[in-house]
């Protein structure tokens, strides 16, 4: 991708890939989905030097959402040397119906046995049809809901980029078997929303390799064509 990078970090039990994305030049970006491992996460964000003007959620499931709040703090705490205030990190995303969510990520840690979960709320909540910045790009953001109420994927046409969290992967598509998941619907939000993206789209998947549009359009078995 010319003048955008992608740094990949697979984190907690689940090997959630938490996504940077940063301009070479200015080292200005975002970080997608900081599940966990936080000191992990930036520890990579230091050594790259890489400036994080806004961490973004995709939905409020643990292993994307649950260090969130810890980064956010490490990453103010980093930008504020003798007393100065520090430089905000806001947090943006999902769709408001995924706040039940956020708001348990405290517990699904105990759940999960994951450390240092940390419960949630956006400075911004995101709706179909409005953008978010990363570096010099503008993303579209798209509602598509089916494996959480709230969960929100990202788009930028220049770039053909698309990250899609756990709705779509390479050969399948995001679980729907919570109390709250709806099969038709998730379905519906890759064929009418993701698919006429172009099949030259590459897609950042929120677990696994990434793919196209064009190669899941084609093979995969959950929804062709």
């Amino acid at each position: 991708m010319v003048g955008l990078k992608a740094a990949i970090v697979p984190v907690t039990p689940f090997q959630q890939n938490c996504t940077i994305l940063y301009d070479e030049r200015s080292r200005r970006g975002v970080v997608v989905d900081p599940g966990g491992e936080v000191e992990r996460i930036a520890g990579l964000l230091a050594e790259r030097g890489i400036v994080v003007e806004r961490i973004l959620l995709t939905h409020g499931h643990i292993d994307h959402a649950a260090g969130a709040a810890g980064l956010k703090t490490v990453l103010e705490c980093a930008t504020a040397p003798l007393g100065a205030a520090p430089l905000p990190v806001p947090i943006e995303g999902p769709n408001e119906a995924d706040r039940f969510l956020l708001e348990g990520l405290e517990e699904q840690g105990r759940m999960y046995g994951v450390a240092g979960a940390r419960n949630v709320t956006p400075e911004r909540w995101l709706e179909e049809g409005e953008q978010v910045r990363i570096a010099d790009y503008d993303f579209d953001v798209f509602h598509c809901p089916g494996h959480t109420p709230g969960h929100v994927t990202f788009f930028n046409r220049q770039l053909r980029l698309l990250v899609a969290g756990d709705v779509l992967f390479r050969g399948s598509i995001g679980r729907t078997d919570f109390p709250y998941g709806d099969h038709e619907a998730l379905l519906a939000a890759i064929r009418d929303k993701l698919y006429p993206l172009g099949d030259d789209v590459t897609v950042l998947c929120g677990h696994g390799p990434g793919t196209t549009i064009g190669q899941e359009r084609r093979s995969n078995p959950f929804v062709r064509g």
